[in-house]
């Protein structure tokens, strides 16, 4: 090939030598491609009729690379970050970043909340922390990628405050911002998605320009992988079970002292304190929540995860999981325990707990925002 292509689901320059390495596209598949004016790589095309993900062999130094780009452009910076997962989403750093350029916060996945949520008392929850991380955000949003109103009020915003600039979208892999983009591109220009999608985290490879009328852009970054996240530790099957897809019903629990939840085999969850209480679960639907005894715990997970405790599926999966690791929280207001990529427990104080999540992925305390 002498003209460079690239493809239209992830941004990846088109090649056809190398199999294993970005772009790759059989010599018959690019003909095909070219004829059809619908070029994706191998990846994106099994990715999108096949719902199958390869690894790829971009560091984060890569991805940072392309972000900071972002310092040397007029642009306004739309930062979407996962509303069940706050903390886990945020870019560290982004304000240095940014520079001066105006940035407006976009909490995704608010349709997946339960309906009594105080949406105004969490949008103030989402600005405060905003500014504990160094933001100053011109605006907080709550959207979803799955409804034509989210979308249309988002654009509203986004024309409100770029005062005829480009518009880079940035995020950490997984918070959505792809999505929400091929719902933007349907609303303006009535196309099909031309945008990869999917569940799996860092499916956008490099930036992708959408045009908007007065000749700017509107600019799909690739996604920021923060290795913290349950996500990158699952395969694609396991990560069906706990990936939210519609409105999670939230479960309460009356815990005695020494009493333990298990999330699947992924994440554990030991009642410390004397006092019995209610607990309440914010997972996905289909993900398990064992209760039992906390005395003899240890031994039952070792026993029972990737069988009874799933995912993991499979006792293969399970031992190549890192260990639980246990952190113990002295709770002395309404709190939830976060655990990252995969969900939040909502405990009132005082009481002291544990929290277990794989080696290396992030638990934390927030204020409670539900």
């Amino acid at each position: 090939m002498t003209e460079e292509l690239f493809c239209i689901g992830c941004g990846a320059k088109i090649q056809t030598t190398d199999p294993k390495a970005l772009g790759y596209t059989p010599q018959g598949a690019l003909e095909k491609g070219l004829a059809e004016e619908q070029l994706y790589c191998q990846r994106c095309f099994r990715l999108r009729h096949y719902n199958e993900i390869a690894d790829v062999s971009l560091t984060d130094d890569d991805f940072l690379h392309l972000l900071n780009e972002i310092r040397n452009v007029e642009a306004l910076i739309v930062n979407m970050v996962d509303i069940f997962d706050f903390n886990g989403s945020l870019i560290p750093g982004l304000h240095r970043f940014v520079g001066d350029n105006p940035v407006l916060l976009v909490a995704n996945k608010v349709d997946l909340l339960p309906k009594s949520t105080n949406l105004k008392k969490l949008k103030n929850w989402l600005l405060q922390q905003a500014h504990k991380a160094g933001l100053r955000p011109v605006d907080v949003l709550l959207t979803t990628s799955q409804k034509v109103p989210s979308i249309m009020e988002l654009l509203t915003k986004i024309e409100k405050y770029r005062q005829q600039k480009d518009v880079y979208v940035v995020g950490v892999t997984n918070v959505g911002k792809s999505s929400l983009i091929n719902g933007i591109i349907k609303q303006t220009a009535g196309m099909q998605e031309v945008i990869t999608t999917s569940r799996f985290p860092g499916t956008t490879l490099d930036k992708i320009e959408i045009p908007i009328d007065d000749g700017h852009y509107i600019v799909d970054t690739p996604g920021i992988i923060h290795r913290h996240q349950m996500a990158h530790l699952l395969e694609p099957e396991e990560l069906k079970s706990i990936t939210p897809l519609k409105e999670i019903k939230a479960r309460t629990y009356q815990l005695q002292s020494e009493q333990t939840l298990f999330m699947g085999g992924l994440a554990r969850f030991d009642f410390v304190t004397k006092e019995k209480a209610s607990v309440t679960c914010y997972f996905a639907n289909g993900l398990d929540i064992h209760r039992r005894k906390t005395s003899g715990s240890d031994e039952f997970y070792a026993q029972h995860c990737g069988e009874l405790l799933m995912p993991p599926l499979g006792k293969d999966r399970a031992a190549v999981l890192p260990p639980l690791h246990p952190q113990t929280f002295k709770i002395t207001e309404k709190s939830d325990i976060v655990f990252s990529g995969l969900g939040f427990i909502t405990v009132k104080g005082p009481c002291q707990v544990t929290a277990y999540a794989p080696q290396g992925i992030a638990v934390m305390v927030r204020q409670a925002i539900i």
